[in-house]
């Protein structure tokens, strides 16, 4: 039996917690997934547009296969400068790896872009440090980091961005969801969703992830029933060189991996984005997925295995849908799911 855990959030999974932060003004955000104590940690990454830092350390020939934190941030190559805001906050508790009496804390992140979502941008053109909000907005997410999850305009999705199924403005966000399987094993997913391409498979409004939804947890309309060919602008930004992509994602799950293992389960989960946005993986987007064992379950064989890997795709697949479903409008120009699809809350 495979149920929905308490929380239906990625720290469900034992040991996990979140931090969000947003900077209104700036119209961006970071998200920060805090573990305990480090834990085993792997990526896979599908786009072709990537922004990322210290992935090559989680490579198959990489030296390092535990991590202290992972962040998701706006700001494009900006929000990289996130993780030191992380890193510095863990090295004041005296987490990372020891060094000559310091510590020096392992923090890889991966960034989308929210720079055309409007907002006072000027911090950008400035060319000072100080004047841009992302060590700050670190170092508050990882501070207020708990086991609540919020969906919708909160950390790293806040100024995020999508398309509907006929490339109209839809504001993107961040989601989460869990599965909790018989045996105790218990898999998370959190998103931040800014694809080019869109989540929503036709003018009523249903879901592409529609079949796989557990309860009301983004509107109860299904799936559909059939595809329509795709006739899809992808021009999100209305600019004609368009990289402004990104879906940002963390799976985890408490069942024991090694790395190898985690590896294999963040490449299953990359088929969680496949279902639930329409492309994925294009040369527009930084598509990636980052998976975390925290390792208090023992995994049997290699068929449960591939169980926490399908149920790792189904959890971001619904993941993608709830950031998208409850994000709100912004400035009247990237819809809420509710204004952009108005007969889909009718028919709720």
């Amino acid at each position: 039996m495979i149920t929905v855990g308490a929380r239906n959030a990625i720290t469900d999974v034992a040991g996990l917690r979140v931090g969000a932060a947003h900077d209104d003004s700036v119209r961006t955000g970071v998200t920060v997934v805090l573990p305990d104590e480090r834990v085993v940690a792997a990526v896979d990454v599908r786009g072709g547009g990537t922004g990322t830092r210290e992935l090559e350390l989680l490579g198959a020939d990489g030296t390092v296969d535990e991590i202290d934190a992972i962040v998701l941030s706006g700001g494009s190559a900006f929000g990289l400068a996130a993780a030191d805001g992380v890193a510095t906050w863990l090295a004041g508790q005296g987490r990372g790896f020891p060094v000559g009496g310091m510590s020096v804390p392992l923090v890889p992140s991966a960034i989308l872009f929210d720079l055309l979502n409007g907002g006072d941008k000027r911090g950008f053109r400035s060319g000072t440090d100080d004047a841009l909000p992302y060590r700050t907005l670190a170092r508050q997410a990882v501070g207020v980091a708990g086991l609540e999850v919020a969906n919708g305009n909160a950390g790293a999705g806040f100024g995020a961005t999508t398309t509907g199924h006929d490339g109209r403005k839809l504001k993107g966000g961040q989601g989460t969801a869990s599965f909790v399987i018989d045996g105790g094993i218990t898999v998370g997913a959190l998103a931040a969703v800014n694809a080019i391409g869109s989540p929503v498979a036709n003018a009523a409004g249903q879901f592409l992830a529609g079949a796989l939804e557990q309860g009301n947890e983004f509107g109860e309309l299904g799936g559909p029933a059939a595809l329509e060919v795709l006739d899809h602008p992808l021009n999100k930004h209305d600019t004609a060189a368009e990289r402004g992509n990104t879906t940002l994602a963390v799976v985890a799950t408490d069942a024991a991996l090694d790395q190898r293992q985690a590896r294999r389960v963040a490449m299953m989960a990359q088929a969680g984005l496949a279902r639930a946005i329409r492309p994925a993986f294009t040369p527009l987007d930084g598509d990636i997925v980052f998976a975390l064992s925290t390792g208090t379950h023992p995994v049997g064989d290699v068929r449960e295995l591939a169980r926490i890997g399908m149920l790792a795709a189904d959890c971001l697949a619904r993941a993608v849908a709830r950031g998208v479903y409850h994000a709100q409008t912004l400035d009247d120009v990237w819809l809420s799911y509710g204004e952009a699809y108005p007969s889909a809350m009718d028919a709720e």
